[in-house]
């Protein structure tokens, strides 16, 4: 594994898609991921901006993961709980159930063949349209080192 690519790509990324109002992202979590390993091999939080996340909110999101119940139950990052409104081959969406906010907020997630990529917003459908572009940029630049 190239940690050295992975920190750089995750700062430049980073420091240009989230933050405040502005940026695509409010926040987002890079996973250590792979669904081959041991069970007994723990998931981590390899870099996360904008958030600060539980290792048992990690557990569970992992579990929700890797036991694929994508379409039978919610997760929960940070205060908020998250239905998945729509499923692609290494990617899904989901809505947030408890916001506050009269737009709503939203999560994308993709997975790489060594992470997993939460990235969540704060709007509808434009927002999320910027914060995909924004999350597959970061997602196309670990791929290209198979990562």
């Amino acid at each position: 594994m190239d940690w050295a690519f992975v920190q750089k790509s995750w700062d430049n990324w980073a420091s240009t898609n989230i933050g405040s109002s502005g940026q695509p992202l409010k926040a987002a979590l890079l996973i250590n991921y792979d669904p081959l390993r041991p069970s007994r091999l723990l998931s981590t939080v390899a870099k996360q901006e904008g958030i600060k996340i539980s290792p048992i909110e990690l557990s569970q999101f992992v579990s929700f993961i890797k036991y694929n119940k994508l379409q039978t139950e919610s997760f929960v990052i940070g205060h908020n709980q998250y239905m998945v409104t729509s499923i692609h081959e290494n990617w899904f969406c989901a809505r947030c159930l408890n916001t506050s906010k009269p737009a709503g907020e939203g999560a994308i997630v993709m997975q790489t063949s060594a992470f997993l990529l939460v990235a969540l917003y704060d709007g509808s459908i434009g927002t999320a349209s910027h914060a995909m572009v924004s999350v597959d940029q970061l997602v196309w630049l670990l791929n290209r080192r198979n990562l």
